[in-house]
């Protein structure tokens, strides 16, 4: 069975006068340990895909289903709840506490939303700041690090709930290109030994060089799928 679900999903803003129609008749499923992207222009939709996945947003017609449970119809509190026990984020522009240590950062939703004990929160953290390499910067302030060093402590921070969907909204957008293979070769690797399912929203080359399945957005539509099999599409 598939983790993620959408059947025909739709959403309309209403802007004072105006109604916006982003997405217009989406479905499409994602499979668990997925490496996927939705690519397409600004104002294509990308962006409202990860928000109602993340039932940040509600749909306006239309089912959605992450492992199973139909998530369109929680409340406010299901929706917080799934989204501390189910889903990670990683943003553009990092959304560190800049008040907080790497450290603490990393062990923030650890505290905030899933209260784990003090020697477990440990061994999580530093098992993840060593795999993204930032377990010798533990001790700075985002302020003190670069921006490839907040991206991999925001990598360790939506990981270390062990999630099974991590979101990511263009999160290679303010890294050089280097920096950007380094992120996104830590990723596959989280990917390949825990699993979890990374969902991207881009129109970044290096991040659709790296994913297995495409789907082009255009206009609220899916306008194509792309399967990478071998480092070709078909």
């Amino acid at each position: 069975m598939s983790l993620i679900k959408l059947e025909d999903v739709h959403k309309l803003y209403q802007m004072e006068e105006v109604s916006v129609e982003a997405l217009k008749g989406i479905s499409l499923e994602i499979d668990r340990g997925s490496f996927v992207s939705f690519m397409g222009p600004s104002g294509s939709g990308k962006t409202t895909l990860l928000n109602l996945i993340a039932s940040l947003d509600k749909p306006t017609k239309g089912n959605i289903f992450v492992d199973g449970k139909r998530i369109d119809t929680f409340n406010r509190n299901e929706s917080a709840k799934f989204r501390g026990t189910t889903l990670g984020f990683i943003f553009q522009n990092f959304n560190l506490m800049p008040v907080l240590t790497v450290y603490e950062n990393v062990e923030y939703p650890l505290i905030m939303v899933q209260n784990v004990p003090f020697q477990k929160r440990k061994t999580l953290i530093m098992n993840l700041l060593e795999k993204v390499g930032m377990l010798d910067q533990k001790d700075k302030y985002p302020g003190q690090i670069s921006g490839g060093q907040k991206q991999r402590v925001a990598i360790a921070r939506a990981l270390v709930t062990n999630p099974q969907v991590v979101l990511a909204d263009e999160p290679t957008a303010n890294l050089d290109h280097g920096t950007a293979k380094n992120v996104l070769s830590i990723m596959r690797k989280m990917k390949e030994e825990i699993g979890t399912t990374f969902i991207f929203s881009t129109h970044d080359s290096k991040i659709l060089d790296e994913v297995e399945i495409i789907y082009t957005i255009e206009d609220g539509l899916i306008a194509g799928k792309n399967i990478k099999i071998s480092g070709e599409e078909k």
